[in-house]
């Protein structure tokens, strides 16, 4: 069958820009798992972080009791600094339980995101510790972005096909042509030419088909035109919020730089303020709230380094999901 009004040719130019959509819809998925696995993995080292700080501070707290209950034992320390010492303990340790059930239920996350079910994840424990920031982060020009966005790439073949199919609505409008063996006959009378079985009446049925399916073909081809018009609006808000994702990290990463050197500052100025402190009471040169009062500056201060870190973390790993995520180096996505 000639493909006279492209038919055929546009049909199969639509089939192929929807395959195209499928493949980068399954690279969009992969990169957010690997993203969402990610940042599960970082939120983890996160809450080992917090849980090693909360341990330290209970046993600060609790050594710092047992210091104050002797001292009151002799006479000098007053009840009221046993009982504030008692508050503040327990303050420290109710702050543990929390923590070990997110740990738990983010260890329940990282298995379901790896295909597991829950007590059957990632043997490996996250640290902050062994977590490295790459030594360069990616920079990319707008033009690379649109090539490297699997959801720019996605929405960009739907226009494609949304065009396609207008083609496909305009052939499907004009007259189907087939030639088979009996439009190849001769009719070796004029008076067959038009005679059933010579082909030429088949031609002429299939000619005047469309005719009959006018209204319904010519709706066909408005909608397909209609449709054309949003479908290349979603491509210019996908490509919009690409940059913006990119905008939006990029900016992210250089309040965390910021963010991460005041929260290590904080921590070892109270670090330090606590242990001179600590070692003043012991030696009598400074009162108990003295004490309280480094104790409670110190430990907001750990924890919040300990999301500083992560926060950072997090936010590197989105930039590298903005920028695509690198799906063309997986050799099952990028083959056509």
């Amino acid at each position: 069958m000639p493909d006279v009004f492209g038919l055929n040719r546009r049909t199969v130019e639509s089939l192929k820009a929807q395959a195209e959509q499928e493949r980068f819809a399954l690279a969009a998925t992969h990169i957010t798992l690997s993203a969402n696995a990610a940042a599960a993995a970082i939120q983890e080292a996160s809450l080992r972080a917090q849980i090693d700080a909360t341990r330290q501070l209970i046993a600060i707290n609790t050594n710092m009791l047992q210091i104050l209950r002797a001292q009151f034992a002799k006479g000098y320390a007053s009840r009221l600094d046993v009982a504030a010492q008692e508050s503040q303990l327990a303050q420290a340790a109710v702050l543990l339980p929390p923590l070990l059930k997110q740990l738990a239920q983010q260890r329940d996350l990282l298995a379901a995101l790896s295909g597991a079910f829950p007590g059957q994840g990632p043997a490996e424990q996250f640290e902050l510790a062994s977590l490295q920031l790459p030594e360069e982060l990616p920079v990319t020009v707008p033009s690379q972005l649109v090539e490297q966005r699997p959801d720019v790439r996605q929405a960009e073949e739907n226009p494609h096909a949304a065009s396609a199919q207008i083609g496909i609505a305009v052939a499907n409008r004009l007259p189907s042509i087939a030639l088979t063996a009996d439009a190849g006959s001769m009719a070796l009378a004029a008076g067959q030419i038009f005679a059933g079985g010579t082909g030429f009446g088949t031609l002429g049925a299939s000619v005047t088909q469309p005719i009959f399916e006018g209204g319904a073909l010519l709706h066909k081809e408005r909608a397909a035109r209609a449709a054309y018009t949003p479908a290349a609006e979603q491509y210019r808000s996908t490509v919009l919020t690409a940059f913006q994702n990119v905008a939006d990290t990029l900016h992210a990463l250089e309040q965390d730089a910021d963010a991460l050197k005041a929260a290590a500052a904080a921590k070892d100025a109270a670090g330090i303020t606590l242990e001179l402190a600590k070692k003043q009471f012991e030696s009598g040169y400074a009162n108990y709230l003295a004490l309280l009062n480094a104790e409670q500056a110190y430990q907001p201060a750990v924890i919040n380094l300990g999301q500083a870190q992560a926060n950072r973390y997090t936010d590197t790993a989105a930039l590298f999901e903005a920028l695509g995520g690198g799906w063309w180096n997986r050799t099952e996505l990028t083959k056509k």
